[in-house]
């Protein structure tokens, strides 16, 4: 354990030693970055609350868009809170999530797209 005592000082973080004179601002520590955490903790929680209201509602599994404009939103602000709170297991846990999220917002925005084009072709075949 004698390497430990003599490695970087596990309170610097790993982030704010290379970039911390660049962008202050994100190690300061302010009620702001509370709020950045409770909200991104909400918003991504609510998701599921949401989910299955909407199940509920329609009487069988469903996953609504704004399951995934939740999903995507929360873990945004997740990683920026990660980011402030510059710990390797936090910031790796939330790095990718908000890419995946970003990619089925993609994907629903261009199926949405095509179920448009579908059925306005639908409209004029019938005509």
């Amino acid at each position: 354990m004698d390497f430990l005592a003599h490695g970087p000082d596990p309170s610097s973080g790993l982030l704010k030693p290379l970039v911390g004179d660049l962008v202050p601002w994100l190690y300061a520590d302010s009620a702001l970055w509370t709020t950045v955490g409770l909200l991104g903790a909400g918003i991504f929680s609510s998701r599921f609350l949401l989910q299955w209201l909407q199940s509920e509602k329609e009487k069988q599994l469903v996953v609504p868009a704004h399951f995934w404009h939740l999903s995507f939103w929360g873990s945004t602000l997740n990683l920026v809170y990660s980011l402030h709170i510059d710990k390797l297991p936090i910031i790796l846990g939330c790095c990718f999530l908000p890419f995946l999220y970003g990619r089925n917002l993609i994907l629903l925005k261009r199926s949405k797209h095509q179920t448009l084009r579908a059925g306005a072709g639908a409209r004029n075949d019938g005509e």
